[in-house]
C-alpha cells in the first residue's frame, strides 16, 4: 500500500460520511429490508441496514457512488455491524460472512467506478464494536456480569475481517470503539489473520470519546486509548462519532500530538436535535474541519452521523491544498495506560 502511504504524506485525503443518516433518508420500509430473499424470514429486519448489501444493493451502490462524486479517496464498506455477535439480534448470524464479502465487493465497484489515474479510490473494510462491551455490566446490580468476552470477541471480529480480506479491501477500519477491550480482541484477530494469510493489510483504528467528560465509554482519555492499541501499530489514528466538530477538537488535537502515526477525523454534523436529526450543515462542518487542517492536525477527515454527500464535497473543498499534519517525532519510552495514560521517564 505505499501509494496510499505516499497519498497521505502528500495531501489530506477524504473518507466518506454516513451510510445509517442515508439509509435513513432514502427510508426503506420493512418490504426493502426483505426483499424476495427474506421475505419470510421469522422476525422483523427493519433498522438492519446491512442486510440491505443483499437485499437491496443497489441502494448501498447508490450511496456509495455519491460520496465517491463528491470527492471521497477512501469508500468504507456497509458493515459496521456484519458481524455474528450483532447479527444475532436478527438471527441472521449465519450471513454475517457474506454481508462483509459482498459489501467489500460493492464498495469496490464503486472505487474502481471513480478512481483516475490523478486520484485512485480505496476501500476500507468497517468493523464495528458489536453491540456488547467486554468491560461493561449489562446489570447496575452485577458489575462483575458479562455478554460476552475476549474470545468470542476475537472470533467474530476475525470472521468479519476475513471475509472483508475476501471481498477485495485495501484497508480494515476499526471504528467507533467505545471499549478497549473490545478493540484489543479485534486487533487480536486482525493480526493472527494476517500472520496466517501471511499478507499485510493496513488498519485505520477510531475511538469515540463519548461526551464532555473526554473519555471513551470504558473511560479512557484519548491518550490512554492510544497508548492502549499502539502495539497494533495502526496507519492511522483517530477519532470519529459521539460529538460534533467543535467539541471534538480539543481531542483531535490530542491525538495528533500524542501519535506519531497518521491521524484521521470524522466527528458528528453536530448533536442529535429533539427529533434525532443532525443540524449542522456542510459549510458549517467544513469551517470547521478546514481550520483544523490549517491547525496542521489532519492527514484524513471525513463525517460520521448526521453527514451526506453534500457535508463530504465541502470538506473535501476545505482541506484541497492544504498541508497534511506532519508526524511528530515521539521519543521512545514506556507508555501504559490505566483510565489515565502513564510515561516513564528515561
Amino acid at each position: 500500500m505505499s501509494d496510499l502511504t505516499d497519498a497521505l504524506a502528500e495531501r489530506i485525503l477524504v473518507l466518506d460520511g454516513a451510510m445509517g443518516t442515508m439509509i435513513q433518508n432514502h427510508d426503506p420500509d420493512e418490504a426493502e429490508y426483505r426483499g424476495q430473499r427474506f421475505a419470510d424470514w421469522e422476525s422483523d429486519l427493519k433498522g438492519n441496514n446491512d442486510l440491505l448489501t443483499l437485499s437491496n444493493p443497489d441502494l448501498i451502490r447508490e450511496i456509495s457512488a455519491a460520496y465517491a462524486e463528491a470527492g471521497s479517496d477512501i469508500i468504507t464498506t456497509n458493515t459496521f455491524s456484519s458481524t455474528t455477535i450483532a447479527q444475532a439480534d436478527y438471527h441472521m448470524a449465519d450471513l454475517a460472512w457474506e454481508m462483509n464479502v459482498e459489501a467489500a465487493k460493492l464498495a469496490r465497484e464503486v472505487a474502481e467506478e471513480y478512481a483516475t489515474p490523478g486520484k485512485p479510490r480505496w476501500v476500507a473494510g468497517v468493523i464495528g464494536p458489536t453491540n456488547r462491551t467486554a468491560s461493561i455490566s449489562p446489570d447496575v446490580n452485577d458489575p462483575g456480569k458479562r455478554n460476552t468476552d475476549f474470545n468470542e470477541l476475537a472470533q467474530a471480529y476475525g470472521e468479519a475481517a476475513e471475509a472483508l480480506l475476501d471481498g477485495g479491501v485495501d484497508i480494515i477500519l476499526m471504528e467507533t470503539i467505545f471499549d478497549t477491550l473490545n478493540a484489543k480482541a479485534a486487533i487480536y484477530a486482525y493480526r493472527k489473520l494476517l500472520r496466517e494469510r501471511n499478507v499485510d493489510v493496513p488498519l485505520m483504528i477510531s475511538g469515540t470519546i463519548t461526551d464532555a467528560s473526554g473519555r471513551t465509554l470504558s473511560g479512557q482519555t484519548t491518550e490512554a486509548f492510544y497508548n492502549s492499541v499502539a502495539h497494533a501499530r495502526p496507519l492511522t489514528m483517530g477519532l470519529n462519532c459521539a460529538l460534533g466538530p467543535d467539541a471534538l477538537r480539543q481531542y483531535v488535537a490530542e491525538m495528533s500530538r500524542i501519535t506519531p502515526c497518521y491521524t484521521h477525523a470524522y466527528p458528528n454534523a453536530g448533536l442529535p436535535n429533539e427529533f434525532g436529526e443532525y443540524d449542522l450543515q456542510p459549510d458549517e462542518m467544513a469551517e470547521h474541519i478546514g481550520e483544523w487542517a490549517e491547525a496542521g492536525l489532519l492527514n484524513m477527515a471525513g463525517g460520521c452521523c448526521g453527514s451526506t454527500p453534500e457535508h463530504i464535497g465541502a470538506i473535501a473543498q476545505a482541506v484541497a491544498g492544504k498541508t497534511p499534519r506532519q508526524r511528530p517525532d515521539i521519543k521512545r519510552a514506556m507508555r501504559l495506560s490505566g483510565l489515565e495514560p502513564f510515561t516513564a521517564s528515561a
